[in-house]
This record gives C-alpha cells, structure tokens and sequence, in this order.
C-alpha cells in the first residue's frame, strides 16, 4: 500500500464499488443450470471480463482494439480462464451482426457511451444484446462533477462554461441522458450509484494516515446511493433490466 500513488488507490477504491455491484446482478441474473452469459461492450483488457470468469461467468469482450483484445487474452490465459472469456474485435454499431440479440444475462457499457459518434443507435444495439429478465450495467461520466472539479481548481470560467452546457451538450451523454435511453428502450431502472463521490476532493496527504484508504472507501460506498452526494460523483452507474415477456 506504501508504494502506490493516490490515483492507483482511489481508482482501486471506485473499482471496488463498481464489482460489488456487479457480483450482485450476476448473482441476480446467473440461471441455476449453467454459467452466467456477460457481454462487455467495450472491456478492452479485461479489467471486468477476467474477474467475473473467475466467478464463473462465460464474458464475450467486444472492443475494436486489436492490442486490448490480445492484453485481455494473455490476462484470461494467466489466470486459467481462457476458455470462459471470448475476445471479439467489433465496434458496438455492428453488434447485431456479431452476437445473437436477446442472449446475454448481464451486459456491460463502461465509458462505451462516450467513445461512439452516435449515442442513440449504439445504446440501441447494446441493450438488444439483455435477454428478458437480463440486466444492462451502464457506467457513464457525469457533467455535474465537471462543474464542480472546474471550480475547485479555480477555473471559475470554465466552470461557468461547463455550467450552461449541462442539458445542451448531447455529444457527451450523462446520467440524465441514459435513464431516459433506458426508459425507451423498455428497460426498467433498478439501481443508480455515484462512483467517486469524494474520491478526487479528498487531499492525498489525507490517504496516507492509517486507515484513511479504508475509511474513504466506505464513506463512497455508503454515499454512492444517497443524494445529494451521488449526483456530484465524478461517475454514475445505472443498472436497469429488461422485464420478462
């Protein structure tokens, strides 16, 4: 713990959080009979996908990187899961035409929302991957926080700027935008936490006293459902499920 830098260890904290939520919808959603089936939309090297093929789901990886793709493979064969992880080069525009629509239990969008040129159609494709009874994970940034970091930093200006985009900017979807995605495309919306309530306003001097890392990581897992401190994290995640029949 000495040797790691503030950001490796507030980051490792909001990881943290995000997997135990994960752990309870593959818990909520992994049939009796057989693995739980994940699709990660865009899960690179598999900082996701390894972990929940430990746990014993099968996790296609869906990344147009080529070099996250062979990361993500060397990472799944050094952990002994290679054959519960399958990497598929693909963009999420063209998932209809890689994956069987309706067949996942669990689906992962972290950051993907952000990286594509068209909001709407990507959001579209991914969700028709949740089968019925499936569940959608959306992690997405959340222009609320970039306000606020514009202040603290004493970029007043900037802050301002940030300030009148919100609700005008829909080249960067946040909170907001992908509820109502959600809510259009029939998924029901079981769950919102914010990720990194207080992890960037906490001085790094602060994580150095004993037992300050620990303390900090059950202040955002405490505060990550409770308003008014999960609408100022710096992320947001939405897990929404599509009913049955």
């Amino acid at each position: 713990m000495q040797n790691e830098t503030r950001l490796e260890r507030t980051t490792s904290g909001r990881q943290r959080l995000v997997w135990m939520l994960l752990a309870d919808a593959v818990a909520s959603v992994a049939p009796g009979e057989r693995p739980a089936a994940v699709l990660d939309c865009g899960g690179g090297s598999g900082s996701f996908a390894v972990p929940l093929a430990r746990a014993g789901a099968h996790v296609t990886v869906v990344d147009v990187s080529v070099d996250a793709l062979a990361t993500l493979s060397r990472r799944a064969d050094e952990s002994g899961v290679a054959e519960r992880v399958r990497p598929l080069q693909c963009d999420v525009e063209s998932l209809a035409e890689a994956v069987p629509s309706g067949s996942f239990d669990l689906v992962l969008a972290h950051g993907i929302l952000e990286a594509v040129d068209h909001v709407a159609p990507a959001f579209d494709a991914i969700a028709a991957t949740v089968r019925p009874g499936g569940l959608l994970s959306v992690l997405v940034g959340n222009p609320v926080a970039g306000v606020l970091a514009r202040a603290l930093a004493g970029d007043v200006a900037a802050a301002l700027r940030e300030l009148r985009g919100l609700g005008t900017d829909f080249s960067r979807p946040g909170p907001a935008a992908v509820q109502a995605l959600c809510r259009a495309g029939g998924l029901l919306i079981e769950q919102v936490h914010g990720i990194g309530v207080f992890a960037e306003l906490v001085a790094g001097s602060a994580l150095d006293a004993p037992g300050a890392f620990e303390a900090l990581a059950e202040l955002e897992a405490e505060a990550a459902a409770r308003p008014p401190f999960c609408d100022i994290a710096s992320r947001v995640h939405i897990l929404a499920r599509r009913p049955q029949g």
